[in-house]
């Protein structure tokens, strides 16, 4: 899984949305978040196609997913997971969603009224108030940062993307997160993707949290420093059918730090 290549495509109103799937049994649609690629999902979706025919795409922006100018935001994702979720014909798959990708979830959920059979979380981008201080100051100067000559650039990605995981990342899993924000192209998506963040569209999904049904599983890294505990704990009490577990010695990218942890508690969830 080294060489990580999506299949197919998607047109999404002129602009090429990638995807793949692996595996045969139920469906399940696991959705990844930012800065990151379905990449990031490998092995998951290695562990869980074992059981299930896992369904994954690059969100629009990201990875080999279109990097064209235009609207990138948690807005636009939701609907893109709408229209992918009707042209692979699923009505209530389970669906997995890390960081935006949970954000994006919780969105067509909620705003699209597309049904699951369950939903897991892994450490999304959900509760109100969120975003770094690096994502502010993008956000003011984004027409900087995407002039940054190139080697700049990729170092600030590395850095930036460390920072998300508990421990060092291995070389493999470094370049393979960087790899899409490289190029002009790459870099002017890398900042775009940033600047359009903004937590109006978490809230738009925030105030029905309470109306949700579905049984819901929340797991989080217990040393996510991007998104500390406390907001897991929150986002608990806000969803009254969720179920909340706690991965130790792991940060805010703990689908690439314990993705063994996170499938045993996924498919101890989706088994019951």
């Amino acid at each position: 899984m080294n060489d990580w290549i999506l299949s197919c495509s998607y047109d999404f109103k002129g602009r090429d949305v990638w995807y793949g799937t692996m595996g045969d049994g139920p469906p399940m649609v696991l959705v990844h978040g930012t800065p990151w690629s379905s990449f990031n999902l490998r092995h998951l979706i290695q562990y869980l196609s074992i059981e299930y025919k896992v369904y994954f795409f690059d969100l629009l922006g990201y990875g080999q997913s279109s990097k064209v100018e235009g609207d990138v935001s948690l807005a636009v994702q939701n609907k893109i997971l709408d229209d992918l979720l009707a042209h692979w014909g699923l009505d209530n798959p389970i669906i997995v969603g890390h960081d935006f990708g949970g954000a994006t979830a919780l969105r067509v959920h909620l705003l699209n009224n597309r049904t699951f059979e369950k939903i897991i979380l892994i450490d999304p981008v959900a509760v109100s108030p969120w975003g770094s201080p690096f994502f502010q100051h993008v956000n003011a100067h984004e027409a900087a940062f995407a002039g940054l000559p190139e080697y700049i650039h990729e170092a600030i990605v590395r850095a930036y993307v460390q920072t998300a995981a508990h421990r060092p990342l291995d070389e493999v899993t470094l370049n393979g997160i960087v790899a899409p924000w490289l190029g002009e192209q790459g870099k002017a998506a890398f900042y775009r993707q940033i600047a359009q963040a903004d937590s109006k569209y978490t809230d738009e999904a925030q105030q029905l949290y309470h109306k949700i049904t579905t049984p819901t599983l929340i797991l989080w890294g217990r040393e996510d420093s991007w998104i500390p505990l406390e907001r897991g704990k929150e986002l608990h009490k806000l969803i009254p059918s969720s179920t909340f577990r706690i991965i130790d010695d792991a940060g805010h990218l703990v689908i690439e730090e314990k993705p063994d942890d996170l499938v045993r508690e996924i498919l101890a969830f989706t088994k019951t």
